[in-house]
C-alpha cells in the first residue's frame, strides 16, 4: 500500500549485485509510477526513466528544456512507488560541474538506484537525431567526477553516456569512454551505435557494465535479448516503448470516438477497472481503511492489523 517497502540503498545494492553477475538485465521505460507499477508486476529487473518521455510528458521536444528540478521530481514519483532499481537520464547533468554535484545529489535524494551523464553540448538534444554537438573530452570527463564525487552512497550507479559515435565515429567513441572510464564511471551507455559489431567492440575497449538503447525510430537495429546477451551487453533499456504503446492506442481511441461515436467496440482492448484495481492495490487501501475506522477500542479482541 502507499509507496514501496524496498529502500534506496537496498535497490542500490541489489542492482549492484545483479549486475555482477554478467547477466542481461531488462529496464523498461516508465511513463509515470502507474507503469512503473506495471513494469515490476510483468517480472522486469529494473525501471528507466527517460528524459525524453519527460519532455514528452510535458508537451515539449527532447532538446534540454525540462529542468533538474523536474527529473528529480518525477524520479521521485517513480523510484517510491516500486521495488525495482530505477535509472534515470540525467542528460548533460544541467550545467557546469558543480550543477552536476547537485543534480547527482538531488537524485540520490529522490531515491533513485543510478543515473547517466552524458557528453552533448548543453542543451541536448535527442541522441538518435543529427546535429548533435558534443563536449571536448576533458569537459566530459570533469562532469563525470564531479557526478562521482558528488554522490554520498557509493552504491548510487554513475554510468558515463556518450554520443560521440554520431559525431566522429566508432574510434573517437571507444577513446572517449576509456577516458570516462578512468574518470570513475561504473557503466558506460553509448548512444546511437550502428551494429552488434559497434556493441561488442566497447565491450571490449571497456571493462564496466555496458548498457544499449534499444528505442524504436532511431540510429539502432532493435536486436533480440539473446543478441545483446551474447556480445555482452548488462543493461538493455526500452526508453519510450510504453508511452509509443500508450499514445498510439490513445489515439487510435479517440479516432474510433469520431468515426463510430461510441469506443464500445475498443472496450475489449482496454486495461479492465479490476487489473488496474490490481496493481493500485486497492484491497490493501480497503483493509487499512476499514481496520481504522471500523476498530473498536472496547473490543477484547484488541486492534486489528492495520497494515496488512
Amino acid at each position: 500500500m502507499l509507496y514501496a517497502r524496498t529502500d534506496a540503498a537496498t535497490k542500490r545494492a541489489r542492482l549492484r549485485a545483479r549486475l555482477a553477475t554478467g547477466e542481461l538485465l531488462h529496464f523498461p521505460g516508465a511513463f509515470n509510477p502507474l507503469s512503473a507499477r506495471l513494469i515490476q508486476d510483468k517480472g522486469m529487473d529494473g525501471v528507466y526513466i527517460s528524459g525524453a518521455v519527460l519532455s514528452a510528458d510535458l508537451g515539449l521536444p527532447d532538446i534540454g528544456l525540462t529542468t533538474a528540478t523536474e527529473v528529480a521530481d518525477r524520479s521521485r514519483q517513480i523510484a517510491r512507488v516500486t521495488d525495482l532499481p530505477a535509472l534515470v537520464d540525467a542528460d548533460t547533468g544541467f550545467g557546469e560541474p558543480m550543477n552536476v554535484a547537485r543534480t547527482v545529489q538531488a537524485l540520490e535524494d529522490a531515491g533513485v538506484a543510478g543515473l547517466h551523464i552524458e557528453d552533448q553540448v548543453n542543451p541536448k538534444r535527442c541522441g538518435h537525431l543529427d546535429g548533435k554537438a558534443v563536449v571536448d573530452t576533458d569537459t566530459a570527463v570533469r562532469r563525470i567526477r564531479a557526478a562521482v564525487d558528488a554522490r554520498r552512497d557509493p552504491a548510487l550507479l554513475i554510468m558515463a553516456r556518450t554520443d560521440v559515435r554520431g559525431v566522429h565515429g566508432l574510434p573517437a567513441a571507444l577513446d572517449r569512454l576509456r577516458h570516462l572510464v578512468d574518470a570513475g564511471a561504473d557503466a558506460v551507455f553509448p548512444e546511437a551505435m550502428r551494429d552488434l559489431s559497434e556493441l561488442e567492440a566497447v565491450r571490449a575497449a571497456v571493462d564496466v557494465p555496458l548498457l544499449a538503447n534499444m528505442t524504436e525510430f532511431g540510429k539502432s537495429e532493435l536486436y533480440s535479448a539473446g543478441q545483446l546477451a551474447d556480445v555482452g551487453v548488462s543493461i538493455v533499456i526500452y526508453p519510450v516503448s510504453l508511452l509509443r504503446l500508450a499514445m498510439g492506442a490513445a489515439e487510435r481511441g479517440l479516432d474510433t470516438i469520431l468515426r463510430e461515436g461510441s469506443l464500445a467496440s475498443e472496450v475489449p482492448s482496454m486495461q479492465h477497472r479490476s487489473r488496474l484495481y490490481e496493481l493500485l492495490d486497492y484491497e490493501g487501501y480497503n483493509h487499512f481503511d476499514s481496520a481504522i475506522f471500523t476498530y473498536d477500542p472496547t473490543s477484547p479482541d484488541g486492534p486489528p492489523d492495520a497494515v496488512g
